[in-house]
């Protein structure tokens, strides 16, 4: 119980105001804070709350959600943690992940109670294309729920394409691990069993984060790609979260590289088979 209340205080200002930070301790709705890219988290909470009910509706009401391995996300502590996962859906994979981590918050298990949404966590951040989050009013809004926006060197509206590595990523995804949880799709698209991309071994690299992986179907037959519209209702939602881990100094970028694509499952020749066949029949008409 009192581990629970903890998630409830608020953070101290960083500032050597000593009044300001003396007074930042009594802001327990969080009137004043900030993210660490100066976006007020007030704005951040108000978002999740309102996009909150209807998401929830759509995991849990509409489609069957199981979750495994929330007893690994009670211990985790409040900074510098980097959850990776495979990609299903643009927006859908992600708000699932916000109300699983909302509903951990207020020491709640595998069941969601959306009364979270009344305090959610609100330092929690997410990795995602810049480009899909411009579309729309809708991502636009998402986006400030706590995006970190990044440039892909290798892709652009829905084309392989060459271009300059975004060098301010990797910083910004740093920011962010000082003050809270970060969301991460490695592989840097919703297409299953693609190449994981070496940006996130940086990442690891640098900051020594503790590692969740995290490993979701269903997604893809419950909704388009977006995650926005349904494709299928009743559907089963599982999400796992794998022990945590730390890797350690002699660790390789080819190694966590690989390490990174076994751990979230996307290195199993049988199903890669299976799927690039699949391909092939749709194209046919089969």
């Amino acid at each position: 119980m009192i581990k629970v209340l903890k998630n409830f205080l608020p953070r101290p200002a960083k500032t050597s105001n000593s009044l300001l930070k003396a007074l930042s301790y009594l802001d327990i709705l969080g009137i004043f804070q900030k993210d660490p890219f100066g976006n007020p988290m007030l704005l951040k909470r108000f978002i999740i709350f309102i996009a909150g009910w209807p998401t929830f509706w759509r995991i849990a009401v509409a489609n069957k959600l199981k979750v495994e391995g929330v007893e690994y996300l009670k211990e985790l502590p409040d900074r510098n943690v980097f959850f990776i996962s495979n990609h299903q859906t643009y927006f859908a994979d992600v708000i699932t992940f916000y109300h699983i981590f909302c509903n951990t918050k207020w020491g709640f298990g595998k069941k969601l109670f959306p009364i979270y949404l009344f305090a959610p966590r609100a330092f929690v951040f997410y990795v995602a294309a810049k480009e899909t989050m411009k579309k729309g009013l809708i991502p636009k809004i998402f986006s400030l729920a706590g995006a970190i926006l990044v440039e892909r060197s290798w892709r652009a509206e829905g084309q392989n394409v060459k271009r300059n590595v975004d060098l301010s990523a990797g910083d910004n995804v740093s920011k962010a691990l000082q003050e809270g949880w970060v969301v991460s799709f490695p592989q840097g698209t919703t297409s299953p069993y693609a190449p994981i991309r070496k940006g996130t071994a940086h990442i690891i690299l640098d900051n020594k984060p503790i590692i969740v992986p995290v490993v979701i179907n269903g997604f893809r037959r419950a909704f388009n790609k977006t995650g926005l519209k349904y494709k299928r209702r009743n559907t089963t939602l599982t999400v796992k979260f794998k022990p945590p881990f730390q890797v350690d100094e002699n660790s390789t970028l080819e190694g966590i590289t690989k390490t990174i694509e076994e751990i979230i499952e996307q290195s199993m020749p049988e199903m890669i088979a299976e799927w690039n066949a699949l391909k092939e029949m749709a194209k046919r008409g089969e």
